[in-house]
C-alpha cells in the first residue's frame, strides 16, 4: 500500500468518514445513488418485458453518441441522450414493423452493428477522444462534478414521474398485451415510451458506467430482485435495494484497494445474481 492511501480499519464509522472526506467521492456516490435507482426502476419492467436485447443495444448506442458528439464539438451527454432517443424510436419503428420476434430481434441487432461501425468511425476522425476512449466505454464515475450530479438528479426525477404514472397500464401491457389492448390500453404507444424511457435511463447511466457496463445495473440487480418475487412493487423495491449495496459497495472497494471502480461494480452485480439464483436453486432442491 503506498503512503497516503486510503487503508480499511476495524472501525466502520471511521471508514466512512474517509470515504466522505474528498468532494470527488461525495459526488460519486451521490451519482451512483442516483442512476441505481434510476436503472434499477427501468430495468425491472425491461427484464419483466424480456427486452434485455433491446436494452443491450441501446447501451451501445451511448457509445457512437458520446463520440459523435465530441467529434461535433458538442457536450458529450448531449450525444448520449440524442443517440438514446434515436436508437429507441428506430427499434420501436421496427417493433411495428414486423409483429414476429425474429424479425424485432434482426431489427434490433441491425440498429446496434450500425451504432458500432459509427461509433468506429467518430472514434478514429476525433482526436480528442481518443486520448481516452476508456471513458466512453467504462465511464469516469470519480470524476463526476456537482453540477453533473443535479442534472443526473433532474433528469430520474422526471423519469420516475413518468414510470409512476405510467405504471399500472404498463405492468399489464407488459404481462399481458393482449388484454391490456382489449381494455383499451394504446399498447403500441407504450412500447414506443418505455424504449424512450430506457434510452434515457441508458444515457443517464452510462455517464457513469460507461456504454460497456451500463448492464449490470440495467439487468444484475431486477433479474436478482425477480428470483425473489414477482410482486411488482416489493420487486421494484428490491431491485433498488440490490443495485443501491451493488453500487455503494462497489465504489468503497476501489476507493480502498487499487482496482477500477467498473470491475468492482460489474463484479459484484454479477455474485449478487449468481448467490439469488444459488439460493433459490437450494431453496427449491430442499422442498
Amino acid at each position: 500500500m503506498s503512503p497516503g492511501h486510503p487503508s480499511l480499519s476495524l472501525d466502520p464509522l471511521s471508514d466512512v468518514h474517509q470515504l466522505l472526506t474528498f468532494q470527488f467521492m461525495v459526488s460519486a456516490l451521490a451519482a451512483g445513488t442516483i442512476v441505481a435507482v434510476l436503472a434499477a426502476t427501468a430495468g425491472w419492467y425491461m427484464v419483466l418485458r424480456r427486452q434485455s436485447f433491446a436494452g443491450h443495444t441501446l447501451s451501445v448506442m451511448a457509445f457512437p453518441g458520446a463520440a459523435g458528439a465530441a467529434l461535433a464539438g458538442l457536450p458529450t451527454a448531449l450525444g448520449y441522450y440524442l443517440a438514446g432517443g434515436a436508437a429507441a424510436l428506430a427499434i420501436g419503428a421496427g417493433k411495428r414493423a414486423g409483429a414476429a420476434h425474429n424479425r424485432e430481434t434482426a431489427a434490433i441487432g441491425t440498429i446496434q452493428t450500425a451504432g458500432l461501425a459509427a461509433g468506429f468511425l467518430f472514434l478514429s476522425l476525433s482526436h480528442a477522444v481518443l486520448a481516452g476512449p476508456e471513458t466512453l466505454l467504462f465511464g469516469s464515475i470519480l470524476g463526476i462534478t456537482h453540477d453533473q450530479v443535479l442534472v443526473l438528479l433532474a433528469v430520474a426525477v422526471a423519469t420516475l414521474a413518468i414510470l409512476a404514472l405510467t405504471a399500472r397500464p404498463l405492468l399489464l401491457a407488459s404481462i399481458d398485451p393482449e388484454v391490456a389492448s382489449a381494455r383499451g390500453i394504446p399498447v403500441a404507444a407504450l412500447d414506443v415510451l418505455f424504449l424512450l424511457i430506457l434510452g434515457i435511463v441508458v444515457a443517464a447511466t452510462s455517464q457513469i458506467t460507461g456504454a460497456l457496463l451500463v448492464f449490470a445495473l440495467l439487468v444484475a440487480p431486477p433479474a436478482s430482485a425477480q428470483l425473489v418475487t414477482l410482486r411488482p412493487f416489493l420487486g421494484l423495491a428490491l431491485s433498488a435495494v440490490f443495485a443501491l449495496l451493488i453500487v455503494w459497495l462497489g465504489l468503497a472497494i476501489a476507493y480502498f484497494s487499487v482496482y477500477p471502480p467498473g470491475f468492482c461494480t460489474t463484479t459484484i452485480a454479477f455474485c449478487c445474481y449468481v448467490l439469488v439464483r444459488s439460493a433459490r436453486a437450494l431453496s427449491r432442491s430442499r422442498r
